[in-house]
């Protein structure tokens, strides 16, 4: 028996230093995703949980908002309070003014950006680059400074009280976008310029038939972008918009607040109709704004 016992003893493989190594990686890569896992949850919670509360908000009644404790989810939804809400402030022509303004806006600025942006990256002269970091340096300006000085321009070209000082300037360009642009088209190679060149073509055919079918991830990125800026713009509609009936829903939103303060489920209901735009253009279009995003940034 003794000798037997030995033997089996001694054809027990013993774990080497590598396998227990290696283990021991494997079990630490596991650890790390489940926490990245657990963290991504827990963040996706908190930033889903304000929108939640506002249409959970919006389908109760005016006795449950005030009801403590509060409850999570509403006993008898009130889907009447979307229908009172956009009766109680003209919201469905602010929504027009809104979308108007967008248009045009981006309109401009894909114009404007293509333009500058093909500029500085395909079209060579002397002091390009110093031009360019000139142009670039301006990103750091705030708005603030020069809010006071375009207020006084506009007022004395006649443009106040309409939506030309909110379009108009997106048809010179903008740095940031520019440089994004700018960015993917260094990515393209140069050889398709250049073959492009010698059967005569000159710089807007390029732009027209080569780049621009190239960069349309880009593009659709800036698009999205410049829709998302000028459609949660509060401080130019407020400033440059006179009128009432020009008024985006950023504003209107504002002044059902300090019109109907006490209803903060119709207050709810307008705020969720506003959302909705956004949300069904960030789940239609994730996917292109990351690609765009990230090829934007792979060449410097």
């Amino acid at each position: 028996m003794s000798i037997q016992s030995q033997t089996v003893q001694t054809s027990t493989p013993v774990p080497s230093k590598k396998s227990i190594f290696w283990i021991g990686r494997k079990r630490r890569e596991q650890m790390g995703k489940v926490l990245a896992f657990s963290m991504l949850c827990i963040l996706g919670f908190l930033y889903f949980f304000p929108f939640y509360w506002t249409l959970i908000t919006a389908l109760k009644t005016d006795v449950q908002v005030f009801q403590w404790p509060p409850t999570f989810y509403a006993p008898t939804p009130q889907w009447n309070n979307f229908v009172e809400a956009t009766n109680y402030i003209p919201f469905w022509s602010y929504m027009r003014n809104t979308f108007v303004i967008c248009f045009f806006a981006i309109f401009g600025t894909l114009v404007s950006t293509t333009l500058v942006a093909y500029g500085f990256s395909r079209i060579y002269f002397r002091g390009r680059d110093i031009i360019f970091l000139i142009y670039l340096s301006t990103i750091m300006l705030p708005g603030q400074v020069t809010m006071i000085p375009l207020y006084i321009l506009y007022s004395k070209l006649g443009w106040v009280g309409s939506i030309l000082p909110l379009v108009v300037p997106t048809y010179f360009g903008s740095v940031a976008y520019v440089f994004m642009l700018r960015q993917f088209f260094r990515t393209i190679p140069n050889e398709l310029s250049d073959a492009a060149y010698m059967d005569g073509a000159n710089d807007l055919q390029i732009l027209w038939q080569i780049m621009l079918p190239l960069c349309r991830p880009a593009l659709a990125t800036i698009a999205l972008l410049s829709f998302i800026g000028n459609y949660q713009d509060f401080l130019g509609p407020l400033v440059y918009l006179t009128n009432q009936d020009q008024w985006t829903i950023a504003i209107g939103l504002n002044m059902f607040k300090n019109m109907f303060s006490t209803q903060y489920q119709l207050m709810m209901a307008a705020s969720t109709l506003s959302m909705l735009p956004m949300l069904i253009l960030y789940f239609f279009t994730q996917r292109t704004l990351i690609q765009g995003i990230t090829l934007t940034g792979i060449k410097g």
